[in-house]
């Protein structure tokens, strides 16, 4: 209640992307100060069941994760840890450094506890994350994701290339890999999720896993927006290149059924939206597709959830992980430690 009150309505006063800069600069600084940094960490640590759970052979302390996009340096990887999350995914992170799409290009709406962003993959560029990687005291127990993709001015034949070389350079420091070809805020990007192109590139990284003495769990992230029989036809590539899992959701293009005004909506312009009008979305597609496969292809919900009720609601429907960005936003930092505990 104390963020709800005092903390959100002043970083509302700040456009999405200074706020993120700012909350995480104050965090940063909070925990620098010996007695409130201390009480701080005691309070928002979720207890431990001891439980641990496996997923593509990996062993997760808890079921909450950091979705991609939250951190995609790696520049804050000395705070968001504290929180509790089992798991961090960093990215999407891109060969080349890239602006990302032209400022303003991330906003609230706050009548659907919802972000609309057209980022872009901004970043920093995989060298830049690997440097902030091996400098990193990893937590006990703390898993990590790197989620890779193109730059904006790699043409989709030549896509792979990217995403063998940032898979090639995270490989030393992350756990798995999250291929993001579903990002509606890079022009031509969805193409990739067709059969064809996402075949060749996810055998193309398959046989590069392969040839490593230590193979790393290699997933997927889709779009919402996808037909049943494309879903299908992305289950069936997954399996023949023997990629590991889904990630599901990415943000949704779609516009309906939203509280904002629709003019307003139409103001702000193109981009995904995150946030509670992608979690019915997003958990219909996971029911689909644990059914489709029989419960054989390991997913990572995401999408709209802010509270334990959500996280369950995906839980139940297939997905054995859950993560959250936009959540953060609405509900402040001690929902990790309230997902953590409700989802043991």
């Amino acid at each position: 209640m104390f963020y709800k009150i005092f903390i959100k309505p002043f970083l509302f006063l700040f456009s999405p992307e200074k706020a993120h800069a700012l909350t995480l600069f104050l965090f940063r600084l909070l925990l620098k100060i010996p007695i409130l940094g201390f009480v701080f960490k005691k309070y928002v640590k979720p207890k431990s069941s001891g439980n641990t759970i496996s997923f593509c052979n990996l062993s997760f302390r808890n079921r909450i994760g950091l979705a991609a996009g939250f951190d995609k340096n790696g520049q804050y990887l000395d705070v968001m840890p504290i929180l509790g999350f089992g798991f961090i995914e960093l990215g999407t992170v891109t060969p080349r450094p890239q602006k990302g799409n032209d400022k303003p290009r991330l906003f609230r709406l706050p009548k659907d506890k919802a972000l609309l962003n057209r980022m872009g993959f901004n970043n920093l560029g995989v060298d830049y994350l690997v440097n902030q990687l091996k400098a990193f005291s990893r937590p006990k127990g703390l898993i990590i994701g790197g989620n890779i993709g193109k730059n904006k001015d790699t043409p989709n034949d030549a896509a792979v290339d990217d995403y063998l070389f940032c898979f090639e350079k995270l490989y030393p420091y992350v756990d798995y890999f999250v291929v993001n070809v579903s990002s509606p805020n890079t022009p031509g990007l969805r193409a990739l999720q067709e059969k064809e192109p996402l075949t060749y590139i996810l055998s193309a990284l398959q046989g590069e896993n392969n040839a490593k003495s230590v193979q790393k769990p290699i997933l997927l992230k889709i779009a919402p927006d996808l037909e049943l029989l494309q879903i299908d036809d992305i289950i069936e590539v997954v399996q023949i290149t023997k990629c590991q899992g889904l990630v599901i959701s990415n943000t949704t293009s779609g516009r309906d059924k939203l509280k904002t005004d629709k003019l307003e909506i139409e103001n702000l312009g193109a981009g995904g939206i995150s946030g509670e009008p992608v979690s019915e979305i997003s958990t219909r597609i996971i029911s689909y597709v644990f059914e489709k496969t029989k419960g054989t292809l390991p997913i990572i919900g995401v999408g709209g959830i802010s509270s334990v009720k959500e996280a369950k609601l995906k839980l139940e429907a297939g997905a054995s992980l859950v993560q959250i960005y936009t959540g953060l936003v609405y509900e402040g930092p001690f929902l990790v430690k309230d997902l953590v505990e409700g989802t043991t």
